[in-house]
């Protein structure tokens, strides 16, 4: 029962992460391909502040890695269950906007 409660306490901190329109709209993108914060800008029309703001709470949640190209940082998701998590919210909630 402890191990339940370790686990439950585990995710409702992902779930609490996740639970921002910002942060999923990010991690919709990232599932597609990795991304720089430019690029992100230009795909979400969010502020490059807004943006490292949320890549920030992502990074420190263990969700998001990066790697460095020059000048430029890539991010990516670390976690193969968040893109899991975000492939069927993907599969539940934007089957329309596929068509």
């Amino acid at each position: 029962m402890e191990n339940m409660k370790i686990k439950a306490r585990e995710i409702a901190t992902i779930l609490k992460v996740l639970s921002n329109e910002n942060r999923l709209l990010i991690l919709c993108e990232l599932v597609k391909q990795p991304l720089s914060v430019t690029e992100m800008t230009s795909k979400l029309k969010i502020t490059q502040s807004g943006i490292s703001q949320h890549l920030n709470i992502l990074k420190l949640n263990g969700i998001l890695d990066y790697d460095k190209k020059a000048q430029t940082i890539i991010y990516k998701i670390k976690d193969d269950k968040i893109i899991q998590v975000m492939l069927l919210l993907k599969e539940l909630y934007c089957k329309e906007e596929e068509k």
